[in-house]
């Protein structure tokens, strides 16, 4: 017998308010309905009109929230059907089958120190950034879908995305530190090759293109607490991501 969908009426959700990125939000809040069992593995989410209605948001919000609980392998979409839970336990994407422990203890520190640099000069790029600073973290965001569609590691492409954002705090401390790091600043420049796996990489991939969105979206909104928040989860996740294999040696 066929599932059925259930209805936003069966489940406590609060409409979503004008602050941070909305998408971010309405995938917190389905993310956590899914984990706790709330929606079992197999039934179909409500319907896009149900899920923007209940969260009061467009559809171009809860289309992007849906891109991530998928790229955390918690539902599938299907022409015709919808979209059904595949799982209640999120599936993190590791972009290497093993690194080095002295290099995961490298890129850890490194993490550490952006986590305390990056969202900062995430908050103020979107305070302060000009058209020229548009254009540029447009082309780059682009430029890193570009190199992701040819399954390319893209660790040029990701560099060059945040170096934009320290360009655009128009602090010129912050864009002369970030150009001393270089491409050395992304965990993937540490990666043998020979360690790396495509499949997973490329998920973790489609992950960190995901987030970049949530980034510049709050910047080019001029929301600078939305952009300071988007930037540390996009760093935590990379810290907790590359931890593992520290607690895996």
């Amino acid at each position: 017998m066929a599932k059925q969908t259930p209805t936003m009426a069966s489940f406590q959700v609060n409409r979503i308010a004008q602050q941070g990125s909305l998408s971010v939000h309405v995938a917190n809040q389905l993310e956590t309905l899914i984990t706790q069992g709330k929606v079992a593995v197999g039934d179909k989410l409500p319907t896009e009109n149900s899920l923007c209605e209940s969260f009061g948001v467009s559809r171009t919000v809860i289309r992007e929230a849906i891109t991530h609980l998928k790229s955390l392998g918690l539902v599938e979409t299907r022409r015709g059907v919808g979209t059904s839970v595949l799982r209640s336990s999120k599936v993190e994407a590791l972009p290497a089958e093993r690194i080095n422990p002295t290099t995961v203890e490298d890129i850890l520190y490194l993490l550490e120190l952006r986590l305390t640099l990056e969202p900062a000069a995430a908050e103020l790029a979107a305070l302060r950034y000009d058209a020229e600073d548009q254009k540029r973290l447009e082309a780059q965001h682009q430029a890193f879908a570009n190199a992701y569609a040819t399954q390319s590691q893209a660790r040029e492409e990701d560099y060059l995305f945040h170096f934009a954002i320290a360009t655009a705090t128009k602090n010129p401390f912050f864009k002369s530190f970030y150009e001393q790091w270089s491409q050395s600043v992304i965990p993937r420049a540490k990666l043998l090759s020979n360690d790396i796996n495509p499949l997973s990489s490329q998920r973790y991939l489609e992950r960190v293109q995901e987030e970049h969105a949530h980034i510049l979206n709050a910047i080019l909104a001029r929301d600078g607490s939305a952009a300071r928040e988007m930037m540390h989860q996009h760093l935590s996740r990379a810290r907790d991501t590359y931890a593992q294999y520290r607690d895996q040696a």
